[in-house]
């Protein structure tokens, strides 16, 4: 019997049915993973003993009917806290951390009876777009193997993507679920700012990070969704609100939703092979009955210069904890305090993540920060406003994911600044919190297309209903990479 392709639904249902046992399933999970490992290198750390321990453990309890997670293997990016489980942000700065404690997300999977089955590679500290900063290995994307699998949650998309894993988690600063998600034609969900706990999440900008799903279809990404959201005691930034079923709206018609579709978003500097996917995305949601008309959003265009100074900040500040005195890396050649400090540091961040603290630093400094922080923080006011003056008139806007489909492997390592610009779409929803997935949308030149759905805040359900929509009447979600049994 092979397990290839079956969605969490179908996979539930042979749980159900004692077809197969949860160890089984979780053996044969850990077999894809190794099978394709090797060619696209989406995990840092396996964890078999654990894996196969926790599903026996559900094999010995049984399937719950109505949990329709029961049994099911997770990929949890290597940014969130997983007891007994090493946990590296990616980064020699934790090369050997084992937390004591599980991420709220984390532990919500594990009351839903589901199986964590590994640890995913990452950009470091999620600092990058493409995967390649991590200090372990390189991410390969899953369509092509000379690609970039986009960042920061590069794994966590081509362990999907691939075939290793049906779900995984990951988590969006910036656009770090939607633009690999895009890359590697997968569905990525960052949500609502404060909808996912983020204790337990290695904090790189605490007012933007946000935990989010990667799947193969709307629907399963909705379900996990259900699984890790929730008001956490823990985070002082979680919503209050609880919403019963994010796929709620799933299989509803959208017929007469207003949709918008920003000018800005498909204007300079997208790719007109990506813009012409993109507005055909917008007529045949049209054909579905929604109605879509071009807005503005004039400000999204200072977004990255925005961002760039707002989440560095903030890293500069979260990263200060990492001083080589109380767990990870500890520079061996210091002879007194201030050597440890400054050497650890030196030695166990890489380049990238050191650029950011110096930008972060430099821009809280005396003398700097009402030019820089403040400022950034009242440009950011002006592009959350201009997101309420789109919704006060629209349920959601459209648009490209990414302004170009997988860039080649070290092409742009050694230029932040075009880096930093592939993230011009994505950054204006994590700047004013709110929700926004990617969704396969079509192919350019044999590489996949995002369309990015965004939402006004806790408008998940409208989102993925939309989302649903388009993918039951086309067949872009379908096809797959060649590593996954695909033609492609």
């Amino acid at each position: 019997m092979t397990l290839k392709h079956k969605t969490v639904g179908e996979l539930h249902e042979l749980l159900v049915n004692k077809e197969v046992s949860v160890v089984e399933l979780t053996k044969a999970t850990l077999d894809d993973i190794k099978a394709r490992e090797e060619a696209v290198g989406s995990f840092i750390t396996i964890a078999e003993d654990e894996a196969l321990t926790q599903a026996a453990k559900i094999d010995e309890k049984g399937i719950d009917v109505d949990n329709v997670m029961a049994g099911i293997p997770l990929a949890v990016k290597d940014n969130i806290s997983t007891k007994g489980i090493l946990t590296t942000a990616a980064s020699k700065m934790l090369y050997n951390y084992e937390p004591i404690f599980d991420a709220t997300s984390v532990a919500n999977a594990y009351e839903k009876d589901m199986v964590v089955i590994g640890k995913t590679n990452m950009d470091e500290f999620a600092m990058g777009g493409s995967t390649e900063t991590s200090y372990f290995k390189k991410t390969k994307n899953a369509w092509d193997q000379t690609k970039v699998p986009g960042g920061s949650s590069g794994g966590s998309a081509t362990a999907v993507a691939s075939g290793q894993v049906r779900l995984s988690l990951g988590s969006d600063t910036g656009g770090s679920i939607r633009q690999p998600a895009a890359f590697n034609g997968v569905v990525g969900m960052k949500p609502t700012y404060g909808t996912v706990s983020r204790f337990g999440l290695i904090a790189f900008g605490s007012s933007l990070d946000q935990i989010g799903p990667f799947s193969q279809t709307v629907k399963e990404n909705a379900q996990l969704l259900n699984v890790i959201a929730g008001h956490d005691a823990k985070d002082a930034t979680s919503a209050q609100l609880v919403v019963a079923d994010y796929a709620s709206k799933i299989g509803q018609e959208i017929k007469g939703l207003k949709i918008a579709l920003p000018k800005e978003y498909i204007g300079e500097g997208i790719d007109p092979q990506i813009k012409d996917c993109i507005l055909q995305a917008a007529k045949h949601l049209e054909s579905l009955g929604a109605v879509v008309e071009e807005v503005s959003l004039p400000h999204s265009k200072y977004g990255v210069a925005v961002y760039y100074i707002i989440a560095s900040s903030e890293a500069s500040s979260n990263l200060q904890r990492f001083d080589g005195i109380r767990y990870g890396f500890r520079a061996e050649d210091a002879t007194n305090l201030d050597e440890i400090y400054i050497k650890t540091r030196s030695q166990g961040f890489g380049e990238e993540v050191k650029r950011r603290i110096m930008l972060g630093t430099f821009s809280l400094s005396s003398g700097y920060y009402d030019a820089y922080f403040k400022k950034a923080g009242q440009v950011r006011t002006l592009i959350i406003q201009d997101f309420e003056k789109v919704f006060a008139d629209y349920d959601l806007i459209l648009g490209p994911t990414a302004p170009t489909v997988a860039f080649d492997l070290d092409s742009l390592s050694h230029d932040p600044v075009a880096m930093y610009l592939a993230d011009l779409l994505t950054i204006p929803v994590n700047l004013a919190g709110l929700p926004g997935i990617s969704i396969p949308a079509g192919f350019v030149e044999g590489l996949p297309v995002g369309l990015q759905l965004i939402g006004p805040k806790h408008s998940e359900e409208t989102i993925y209903q939309v989302a649903a929509a388009f993918e039951a009447t086309t067949d872009y979600h379908k096809q797959q990479p060649v590593i996954f049994g695909g033609e492609n």
